[in-house]
Order: structure tokens, then sequence, then C-alpha cells
């Protein structure tokens, strides 16, 4: 059981603001590198790079803050696992975790997943937020199960995935100002809004067929399924398309700003870990009842973010004819 709940800690129960936090500075030096040369230096460097300087301190500080949850969580659950190995032990508790232990016996085909007897699949019901309790129904919840989880494999999908990610605004930028000169003489260059309309278009390609593969082809451990059970499954799917849009509608507005004020800064101010640290904390119970360490260094990302923030909106500038 001890080594279970350090596997479980340790791999980040709730630490999706900074894991954003990583993603967000990774868009930020390269991309914002290569559309500051892009623009002709328009925007501020003298004020751009020390607000991804705030980023780099922000991620640092992210991480810091995970390690200390992880540590918060391992202890919550050591003490509770104690407290049940001394009094009556709860059925339904160890019904959890024992599934936690057992990963393979669990069904990799969801479409040959058995329901089981209602006792034998009861859950654990109002759980309070930031107990050891709300931990396990929250890891009994995951599509992808952080027990077993390869820390290299994530942090490699991580980085592959924040260098395109990076690529993305300089190549839109170069489809709207051609700086490289590739279009023949007298042709106009794209506006902002129909190369969004493209970048749109390729981004629902592109979903579309990984999403696909991804169901018959799942990686990390998840059930395989079809597009029949996709199609079947309605649950939560109007969040995720309200999710698309709200990216989408952020996206678009990223390239107005870009346009008009030089993509350096347009691109770097982004307030994913802001948002997700809403949702997380806020909505969903994340960091409860954690120790006054994680507390401090919580606050001290998000303010160090809310700094680069507002040093890059300063360093933005009017954007010359080319």
């Amino acid at each position: 059981m001890e080594s279970w709940c350090c596997k479980l800690c340790s791999c980040s129960l709730n630490c999706s603001e900074p894991e954003d936090i990583h993603r967000v500075t990774e868009i930020s030096l390269p991309g914002t590198t290569l559309n500051y040369f892009l623009d002709g230096r328009i925007n501020k460097a003298e004020v751009l790079f020390p607000g991804v300087g705030c980023f780099l301190i922000a991620a640092i500080l992210g991480s810091l803050v995970h390690s200390s949850n992880a540590a918060d969580n391992e202890e919550k659950l050591a003490k509770s696992l104690a407290n049940y190995s001394k009094n009556t032990r709860n059925s339904t508790y160890e019904d959890l975790t024992k599934q936690l232990l057992d990963e393979e016996e669990r069904p990799k085909d969801l479409e040959e997943a058995k329901v089981d007897a209602p006792e034998d699949t009861q859950k654990l019901e109002k759980v309070e937020a930031g107990t050891a309790e709300f931990l396990v129904d929250l890891e009994e919840k995951r599509s992808i199960k952080v027990l077993g989880s390869h820390t290299l494999l994530g942090l490699g999908i991580v980085v592959f995935a924040g260098v395109f990610y990076a690529l993305f605004t300089p190549a839109f930028n170069l489809a709207t100002n051609d700086q490289w000169h590739t279009l023949p003489a007298g042709v106009p260059h794209l506006v902002v809004y129909t190369a969004f309309f493209y970048f749109s278009l390729a981004c629902f390609a592109a979903s579309v067929g990984l999403n696909v593969w991804f169901l018959y082809r799942p990686m990390v451990g998840v059930p395989r399924s079809t597009v029949a059970a996709y199609l079947r499954d309605g649950e939560g799917r109007w969040l995720a398309l309200l999710a698309g849009m709200v990216c989408g509608l952020g996206n678009a507005f990223t390239f107005m700003a870009g346009q008009a004020a030089g993509y350096a800064a347009a691109d770097s101010v982004q307030a994913l870990p802001l948002v997700s640290t809403f949702w997380g904390v806020v909505l969903f119970g994340e960091y409860r009842r954690s120790s006054r360490r994680t507390y401090t260094l919580l606050a001290s990302m998000l303010l160090t973010f809310a700094v680069a923030m507002a040093v890059l909106m300063a360093s933005s500038n009017h954007r010359r004819p080319l």
C-alpha cells in the first residue's frame, strides 16, 4: 500500500496548472523569438524578453508547486491507509484501491467491458475535496490512469507537442505577411480572417484523423474503442464542443492582436494557466487541504505569470507596412 501511495502521488494527481505553465513557456521561447525577428523587431526587446523571463520563473515555481502538492497527497494517503488498517475497513474504498493496483485485469476494449453487479461498482459519493478518498475517487474516474504511467514518456510527449505548437503562430505570421517573399509580385497577402479559416480547416482535418486513429490504437493503457461507440456516447459532448469554440475564438483574437501589434507579444499573452487554475481549484477542488508551502508557491506562480502577461502587453507596438 505504501508503494502505491508513492506512485500515485509522484505522478501528479492534480497538477494541470504547472503543466500549462510549461506548455506556455515552450510556446513563448521559440515562438516569441521567431515572431520577434519575422516582424522586423517591432516589439520592444527590452520589455518583451524580461516578460518571457517571468514565464521561465513561473515555470520553475510550477514545478515546485507540483512537488509540494505531491508530497501533501502522499501524506494524506499514507495517513488514510493507516487509519483504515486500525479501524473497521470500508469495503468500497478497498475495492477502489484494489482496482487501481490490479492494472492487468482492467479491460482493454470498451466494447468488451462488462458491467459488474451494483454492489461491486458502487462509487464513493460526496467525497470531500482534498481528502484521501477524493484522490482515490479522482484516479478511478480518469481515462488515462496516473498509476503506472511513465514520467519520461509524458515529458517527451509534452516537449514534442510544445515544439510544434510553438511554430504555428510564426507560420501564421508568414502566411499573412509573407516576410520571405514567396508570393509572386502583385499577389495580395492573405488577410488574417482568410488565413484563420484555412488554419481551422487544417486543424479539423488533422483532429478527425488522429482521434479516429487513437480510438482504435490508443496509447498509455487507455481502453480501445470504436467510432460507433463514440457516436453513441453523448455524455459531456456539448462541453467538448464548447471548449473547441472557446479555443477557436481565443486563437482568432490572438491572430488579430498579432497582426495589429506584433505576434511576438500576442503569442505569449495567453491566460491558459490562469484559466486552468480557476477550473481546477475553484470548480474541481484541486489543492484543497494542501500545506501552507503549496499555497504560497501556487500564489507566487500565478502572481509571476500575471506580471509576465502585463510586461508582454507593454512590449506591443504598431506594425509597420511591409
